[in-house]
């Protein structure tokens, strides 16, 4: 199921949240209980809340439409530590794909107290009920503007993002990311991240990378999906 990632465009993108009985927690709940035990261990600002998964994404012409569903946090670990057992359900978030005013990329390094200590990445979230709107839609537009300013520090007004979205399906991740571009170059706006990170109590990067061309992609920390991305955006330059 890992195979080569499918990246397009598409100018709009709808989710909405529906009600969905996933069997696979059911049959493993003594596999899940363990598993967030050993995951929470040494962590205690993880909690188990809800977050949003994606049960089903479909295309039509410019259009990308997500259905979501809500599970526990630990269910969702124990999924992804099981080596993504259910082939049906992914991993769907919206992303900035941020970047300086000459082209290069700015990504996080996770901190040691979150699930992803050590990777790299851009900044994201996987969807909540906070993203969760009256009518029954996620609001990705805002969770990708959210995950920003808690991540970097960085508030909508220090940036522009691009109208378009650029779906990265490489599974059991289907990112739906947006150009979102500062208007200085990528060191400087580094800088002023890490400034930012120093002075959260609990921040959730513990570093930055710039990221300029392919010699850049880490294969160690960075996500398949994440360098799927790079290596398009680089094949286009």
């Amino acid at each position: 199921m890992n195979g080569e990632a499918r990246i397009r465009r598409v100018t709009r993108v709808e989710a909405f949240c529906r009600p969905f009985d996933w069997e696979w927690p059911k049959r493993n709940r003594d596999f899940i209980a363990e598993n967030w035990k050993r995951r929470t261990a040494g962590k205690p600002q993880m909690f188990n809340g809800r977050v949003l998964l994606l049960q089903d994404v479909q295309f039509e012409q410019d259009l990308c439409r997500n259905i979501y569903f809500e599970v526990d946090y630990a269910d969702f670990l124990g999924w992804i530590d099981k080596d993504y057992p259910d082939p049906a359900i992914a991993n769907g978030f919206a992303m900035g794909a941020l970047r300086g005013s000459d082209g290069a990329f700015i990504c996080g390094v996770m901190g040691n107290g979150t699930t992803n200590a050590g990777r790299i990445y851009f900044a994201a979230g996987t969807p909540d009920p906070n993203d969760l709107r009256p009518d029954g839609t996620v609001d990705l537009a805002t969770s990708l503007t959210r995950e920003l300013a808690e991540e970097t520090g960085l508030a909508e007004g220090d940036y522009h993002v691009d109208d378009e979205w650029i779906i990265v399906q490489r599974w059991p991740t289907i990112a739906l990311l947006r150009m979102v571009t500062l208007p200085v170059p990528a060191e400087e706006a580094a800088a002023r991240i890490r400034a930012a990170i120093t002075a959260q109590e609990e921040p959730e990067l513990q570093d930055v990378r710039v990221v300029r061309g392919a010699e850049d992609i880490d294969p160690e920390r960075m996500p398949l999906f994440l360098q799927s991305f790079f290596g398009w955006v680089f094949d286009q330059r």
